[in-house]
């Protein structure tokens, strides 16, 4: 098991950015695929972006696309989420996920949860 932390969430005015963090600790970072969901007030969670260990390759929701940006640190078992050009229907918890044998956009999948990190975008 590995244990997950997300840090950097807070409130934001249209336009802005904010930056993810989810720190890992436990079981090895190394091999795991990592992916950033969320779940907006009312609503079921959704996938946002992943990046797996090996090929680093990403994958993004069509709705952030051109937006957010997905990268890992494996030396400091971190992986981040840059939201730029922040709107108001971002506004949710977003949780990172850890997993070893992935389909990315798959929640179901990744069997290690953060707490989660609250963002909020005004209008």
């Amino acid at each position: 098991q590995v244990q997950l932390v997300e840090s950097g969430g807070g409130l934001v005015q249209t336009g802005g950015s904010l930056r993810l963090s989810c720190a890992a600790s436990g079981r090895t970072f190394s091999g795991y695929n990592m992916g950033w969901f969320r779940q907006a007030p009312g609503k079921e969670r959704e996938f946002v972006a992943a990046i797996r260990w090996r090929t680093r390759t990403t994958y993004y929701a069509d709705s952030v696309k051109g937006r957010f940006t997905v990268s890992r640190d494996n030396a400091n078992n971190t992986v981040y989420l840059q939201m730029n050009s922040l709107k108001p229907e971002d506004t949710a918890d977003y949780y990172c996920a850890a997993g070893w044998l992935v389909t990315p956009t798959s929640a179901r999948d990744y069997g290690n949860w953060g707490q989660g990190t609250q963002v909020t975008v005004s209008s």
